[in-house]
């Protein structure tokens, strides 16, 4: 682990919240003496409790913004080791992440180092002041060209989760298949989760069940006309709620400990460690209120 570079993943800017979270347990994996992060896909998928295809997804994105480089390395035997990753330290997104084409620097980026001057922007040698990523990589290890692979992996997951969210459409009011995953995939690219959208299918599949074929969308129409929308934003609105209740009562709970009140036996362990996550009480005060020993 490398607290510097949790530091530096922490203060990016202009990501989404998928991919500031793929990032950040990217750099948990940093390690600040030889400069390696080669975390397996499956293991980095895991941590950050998100498939494969849509980590590959946020990946992309991490590495389009010039954050990160993904080298692949060889198992030295002709095949396919795990990737070893280059985080670039020295970069720091405004308040918009920038495509590579769009900035100022080589990847899009503005490169600036802790006191704010001009550092190389010339990511071949990667020195180890510059970005705590060692010159001397295995020796099977290969950078593959990043256009062709951004593109192919970008494809094959977002096709990916396209085919899933389809999937939960009911069958029987399935039409345009290749449009679907079409619209499905632009609707991703705006900027809507894949799961939300997939709770989204799977609320009108429920709701419609029974209605008669007058009553019900095929799934051009009901992608295409933007009734999709309204279940979004309900899925958001409920979980929004759900976040300030909880919050509620944390708060309420917290308040329990601090007071050392009677009803602090019934606060679970799950409770307790949500109270010091949020670092609304210490654990002296958790101690103090006979909660753990």
């Amino acid at each position: 682990m490398s607290g510097m570079a949790l530091i530096w993943a922490a203060n990016v800017k202009g990501l989404k919240p998928a991919a500031k979270i793929v990032l950040i347990q990217l750099a948990d994996f940093h390690n600040k003496e030889t400069g390696q992060c080669n975390p397996s896909a499956q293991r980095l998928a895991d941590e950050c409790e998100m498939g494969r295809a849509t980590l590959f997804r946020h990946m992309a994105t991490l590495e389009d913004s010039g954050l990160v480089t993904r080298h692949a390395q060889g198992d030295g035997e002709g095949g396919r080791g795990t990737n070893q990753y280059e985080l670039h330290l020295d970069i720091t997104l405004g308040p918009s992440a920038r495509s590579r084409d769009g900035g100022n620097g080589r990847h899009g980026v503005s490169s600036q180092n802790e006191t704010g001057g001009n550092v190389s922007k010339k990511r071949e040698k990667s020195p180890v002041g510059e970005t705590g990523v060692v010159s001397n990589w295995d020796r099977n290890l290969t950078i593959e060209p990043i256009k062709e692979r951004l593109t192919r992996e970008r494809a094959a997951a977002e096709d990916e989760e396209a085919e899933k969210i389809l999937a939960a459409y009911p069958p029987d009011r399935l039409r345009g298949k290749a449009e679907c995953l079409g619209r499905v995939r632009d609707i991703l690219d705006a900027g809507t989760e894949v799961e939300d959208l997939l709770q989204a299918v799977k609320a009108y599949a429920t709701e419609s069940a029974g209605f008669t074929r007058s009553k019900v969308f095929f799934s051009d129409n009901w992608l295409k006309s933007g009734r999709w929308r309204a279940y979004v934003e309900h899925i958001t609105s409920s979980r929004e709620t759900a976040k300030a209740k909880e919050a509620e009562v944390l708060a309420g709970l917290a308040t329990w400990v601090t007071d050392k009140h009677p009803l602090c036996r019934h606060i679970t362990p799950g409770q307790v460690d949500a109270l010091l996550a949020a670092e609304l009480v210490t654990q002296a005060q958790i101690k103090a209120a006979g909660l753990r020993s």
